[in-house]
């Protein structure tokens, strides 16, 4: 094999290479090319859940002031609930004392 043959037999070989690529190439993008409906579809699905993520964050927010509120609506209620056993003990003791009072009294 002489140098001409040579050069021309590499040349060849690097065309095919080249072709080779090539299609491989056109082959990929055509497979996987974006349609402008799927675009569409996707700015859509984007607009949804950024969307969701909205509402997500209002409902925590709400969820939170909500908590607050109980919670504030508990520690009354227990304080209430508190002031109304200390009211009934000193009825009580009051209402003893007075028992025992009156029992002296028919008593003595």
């Amino acid at each position: 094999m002489n140098r001409t043959e040579f050069i021309i037999a590499t040349a060849i070989v690097l065309f095919v290479a080249f072709s080779l690529g090539w299609f491989a190439n056109w082959l990929i993008n055509r497979f996987t090319r974006i349609s402008k409906s799927e675009v569409g579809e996707l700015d859509k699905m984007a607009q949804a859940l950024h969307e969701a993520e909205e509402t997500r964050d209002q409902a925590i927010t709400y969820l939170q002031q909500r908590e607050a509120e109980m919670t504030n609506q508990m520690a009354q209620t227990e304080a209430e609930l508190r002031a109304a056993m200390d009211g009934l003990r000193d009825a009580r003791r009051e209402a003893e004392e007075l028992r025992t009072y009156i029992e002296r009294q028919n008593a003595g």
